[in-house]
């Protein structure tokens, strides 16, 4: 698959589109613009972008106090300082009232690399999935990152939207309608399915081609929105393939995987594998290296529908 922009480049640049049709909008940045890509957005509409520094805690307080005087703002910072700093104040100043703020976590997972465990966010999903009122959307590439953008501008209320720093896979050739909530059907399939967001979605496709080769039909969905999750299309996936694999850069416990075997135990209880990161913090290293590392590439997806089809 050839590769295209980073997710976060694609928000930024989205972000700044959505900031020439709707004036209402705000953005503000705990001084990392450059890096998240709310730099664009400064630089067409500086008047409407506030960089409050180094302080987490601060960049929600103000953006909550934005979003009840009637502003829609937008905030952004790495995905493990904002959700992991400021989450005390995402829960009572924008959560519990349930206000209009748009939280990005960039630079989230393992994929970002050599800057190391210290600024990776891999409990971040979490954390959003469990705050009352949040919509949480991983998108999993260029062209799917501007659609959950312009989705997310139309939800009144708080959302959370994961973006990441190495250039990823085209999964999208042209943009197909996202629609938050609702997973997409990538390929379909009968022997299993595989449910992944994020990077992981390019590597449930190799997955799917290498399983194909092998005699296995796989079905694919990228389920984008975590939360609120796809729920007809995971009972779907169970009744009609019987066995669901879920890939995702994150954590084990709390994210994507959490979600989807919540959903399949309460609706119709199917084996399921998980590929994701194992009760770890990751270390400094290529990209490329830690994802083979810790096992989130499509060769272990393959390894674990194998598995699953011996049940």
């Amino acid at each position: 698959m050839k590769l295209g922009k980073s997710t976060r480049e694609a928000f930024g640049l989205a972000l700044a589109e959505l900031g020439a049709r709707y004036d209402d909008i705000v953005v503000l940045d705990a001084d990392v613009h450059n890096s998240t890509r709310t730099e664009y957005f400064a630089q067409r509409f500086p008047q409407r972008f506030i960089n409050v520094g180094i302080a987490e805690s601060n960049l929600v307080s103000v953006a909550s106090g934005l979003a009840a005087s009637g502003k829609r703002p937008w905030l952004a910072s790495f995905a493990c300082f904002v959700m992991c700093n400021a989450f005390d104040q995402l829960r009572m100043s924008v959560a519990f009232p349930a206000l209009d703020v748009k939280v990005v976590g960039s630079h989230a997972g393992i994929s970002i690399g050599e800057d190391g465990p210290s600024q990776m966010g891999i409990e971040d999903v979490a954390l959003a999935c469990v705050l009352p009122n949040f919509t949480v959307v991983v998108p999993a590439d260029e062209a799917s990152t501007r659609q959950a953008v312009w989705a997310l501008a139309e939800l009144r209320g708080p959302a959370y939207l994961r973006v990441g720093r190495p250039n990823v896979p085209v999964v999208y050739e042209s943009e197909v309608p996202l629609r938050l909530g609702r997973a997409n059907c990538l390929r379909d399939g009968r022997d299993l399915t595989i449910i992944a967001n994020g990077l992981m979605v390019a590597a449930a496709l190799e997955a799917a081609e290498e399983l194909a080769r092998l005699g296995v039909s796989v079905r694919v969905l990228d389920m984008h929105t975590v939360k609120p999750l796809d729920h007809e299309a995971v009972a779907r996936a169970a009744r009609e393939t019987g066995r669901i694999v879920v890939a995702e850069e994150h954590l084990k416990h709390g994210g994507l995987g959490s979600a989807v075997a919540q959903s399949v135990a309460e609706q119709c209880p199917v084996p399921m594998r998980f590929v994701a990161l194992n009760d770890t913090y990751a270390e400094s290293g290529t990209p490329q290296d830690l994802l083979r590392k810790y096992e989130l590439t499509a060769a272990d997806i393959v390894r674990a529908a194998r598995s699953l089809l011996q049940t």
